[in-house]
């Protein structure tokens, strides 16, 4: 049974995610259809592109993931289809599988990408505003159904990359960024656990808030207590216990994080 995950900008309200099912289903009947999200914040590629790299690599081998979010829609940019490493993906070539690529070329996974330029592949008639219906969807479809990669457009080297901010060494410790605000309000930040190393840090800044050091669990402290601690895929993230830290704090992304070791 084929597995095929649908992240969007789409919310939930006015149908769109469901005729994309509908059109993955009429094509791939045996398709076990998973939604990722569909809360990215419109056209924002760039929250897209987070959420996508820290959810799909607990996918099984051979998931096929369409991400449309997608302001470019109707324009001269490409659709895309790609197999990294053991996963696949199809979306608007726009830098949201920037990420995916880059963990790639950190771990030394295969990939290969095509112009998924065949009509034959999508459905017959195109709308100018909704290729997540008429391209994204009917494409990834076939790929789950067992399409080859090859066959369904012309292989590309130069997919679009986001030119997104790197964390990096200081005397001191580290700087980074914040890049997420996530449901609860909790700061996400692009700062790794190992770059921060086994040393708890003396001091933690996000813009003008300060925490002294990182705490392993939300339980360490009371409700409303700030605190740092490292999330589910081990970068550093700023939160308050039971509450909403981003919005009292007046945290925003692309704020600066300053990590003090000593």
């Amino acid at each position: 049974m084929p597995i095929v995950s649908i992240m969007t900008d789409f919310g939930t309200k006015d149908g769109n995610v469901g005729v994309m099912k509908g059109v993955i289903l009429g094509i791939a009947p045996d398709a076990s259809i998973v939604d990722i999200s569909h809360e990215v914040f419109p056209q924002d590629v760039r929250q897209a592109a987070y959420i996508l790299e820290r959810q799909v690599f607990f996918f099984p081998e051979d998931s096929v993931h369409i991400v449309v979010v997608d302001p470019g829609v109707g324009t001269a940019r490409r659709p895309i289809a790609a197999q990294i490493g053991t996963q696949r993906y199809v979306g608007p070539d726009n830098g949201v599988f920037t990420l995916i690529y880059e963990r790639a070329e950190q771990e030394g996974l295969p990939v290969k990408t095509v112009h998924t330029d065949k009509p034959k592949y999508w459905l017959p008639k195109i709308s100018n505003i909704f290729h997540g219906r008429d391209i994204f969807s009917p494409v990834g479809a076939h790929f789950a159904a067992g399409v080859p990669l090859e066959d369904l457009g012309t292989p590309i080297d130069d997919p679009v990359r986001l030119d997104l901010p790197k964390p990096k060494k200081t005397d001191e410790g580290c700087v980074g960024d914040v890049i997420h605000i996530d449901w609860f309000g909790n700061v996400q930040t692009n700062i790794p656990r190992e770059m921060i190393g086994e040393t708890n840090p003396k001091t933690i800044t996000f813009g003008k808030t300060k925490v002294d050091g990182v705490v392993r669990t939300f339980g360490e402290r009371e409700p409303g207590d700030i605190i740092a601690l490292y999330n589910s895929t081990d970068f550093l993230m700023l939160a308050m216990v039971n509450g909403n830290v981003a919005a009292p704090e007046k945290i925003q992304i692309g704020d600066p994080v300053t990590v003090v070791n000593n």
